[in-house]
């Protein structure tokens, strides 16, 4: 049904570790086939495959060869769009459930505040049984709301977990760990000026641990933080004060200029190269401050697109369960396949 006239080619690399059998691939030209790769690397981890078709998009499976017979990769078909640049590495994993999980409560002391930090981690699918993959890695305020209803503020979580399976299965966005820093003191916390101290402790006291423990990315690049409100607010600071840690903001239903300069420091400080995420309901939903926040982000030379984007929801509420509606979008901006290869 969907055609090109031209013969279009695209090279995948399929990295998994050595020792139960050999990677072949099977595409929806012809299910019941093999396609043998172009290059097997000297230790056995990267076989190399050169797709061809006459269509901008073909949907793909790694298939383990055992002597007990093929093993298809767990999860949806993949999709391949023969349109773009580029080499795609794919971690595929033939056993094992096709959810991520999450970790247990971790307790991370914070000598730079006097307390300790609660966190949860999300793992996606495929992150124990394919270790050759490192993943992006959001930090998200307010832990609590993000993944379980029986711990989440009115019993309403984001669900996290949920709109990123989504995505990955739609082929429109990576998967990624999702570190939740549980609230405290939210005033304190996310508010000038403590969002200093609290920002300080997570590049510090929270990164480090997160670094060392998971396999993460640790470039700016591969790196974003996430929250609404006042969580919005000290998601944007925390990028505003540690560009070259975090390269991506999403600041949702964001307090602007109630507890904060950061409207006045954009107007007058020097571009960053992180990305921003602003967005928010109307009417009641700090639409005025966000949509201040995105004028000064242009008036700075920040391009709408390129170097920020800015969304209203009409008649959208302040609460979890819009939020939760709408973090399809943030995540596709900063984890969505389009964006990070033009990244790279």
């Amino acid at each position: 049904m969907y055609q090109t006239r031209k013969l279009l080619r695209r090279t995948l690399r399929i990295r998994y570790p050595k020792g139960e059998g050999r990677i072949a691939l099977r595409t929806e030209l012809d299910w019941d086939r093999d396609l043998e790769p172009k290059s097997v690397s000297r230790d056995g981890t990267t076989s190399t495959f050169t797709l061809e078709a006459k269509q901008p998009f073909l949907y793909f499976k790694p298939v383990l060869r055992t002597d007990a017979g093929p093993r298809w990769a767990v999860g949806s078909n993949m999709l391949a769009l023969m349109t773009a640049d580029g080499t795609r590495d794919v971690y595929p994993y033939f056993a094992g459930p096709e959810t991520g999980s999450f970790s247990p409560l971790i307790e991370i002391d914070s000598r730079s505040l006097g307390r300790k930090h609660l966190v949860r981690a999300y793992l996606p699918p495929g992150y124990e049984q394919n270790p050759l993959r490192r993943y992006p890695v959001l930090y998200m305020q307010d832990g609590k709301n993000l993944f379980f209803p029986e711990e989440a503020f009115g019993g309403q979580e984001w669900k996290v977990d949920e709109a990123l399976t989504l995505l990955d299965a739609m082929g429109a966005a990576d998967r990624a760990v999702v570190v939740g820093i549980h609230s405290a003191d939210r005033m304190r916390d996310y508010t000038k000026p403590g969002y200093g101290a609290y920002a300080r402790s997570v590049v510090t006291e929270i990164k480090p641990v997160v670094d060392r423990k998971l396999r993460v990315m640790e470039g700016a690049s591969g790196t974003g933080v996430i929250g609404s409100s006042l969580g919005g607010v000290v998601s944007f600071y925390m990028a505003w004060e540690h560009p070259s840690v975090f390269g991506f903001a999403a600041c949702m239903s964001s307090t602007f200029s109630h507890k904060d300069d950061l409207i006045d420091r954009v107007l007058t400080e020097r571009k960053r190269k992180t990305k921003f995420y602003l967005d928010s309901g109307w009417p009641g939903d700090n639409y005025e401050v966000t949509l201040a926040m995105a004028m000064a982000l242009a008036r700075r030379g920040y391009r709408v697109r390129e170097d920020f984007l800015h969304l209203v929801f009409p008649l959208e509420s302040h609460d979890e369960r819009a939020w939760a509606r709408r973090l399809h979008l943030p995540l596709q901006l900063a984890l969505g396949r389009p964006t990070r290869a033009k990244r790279t």
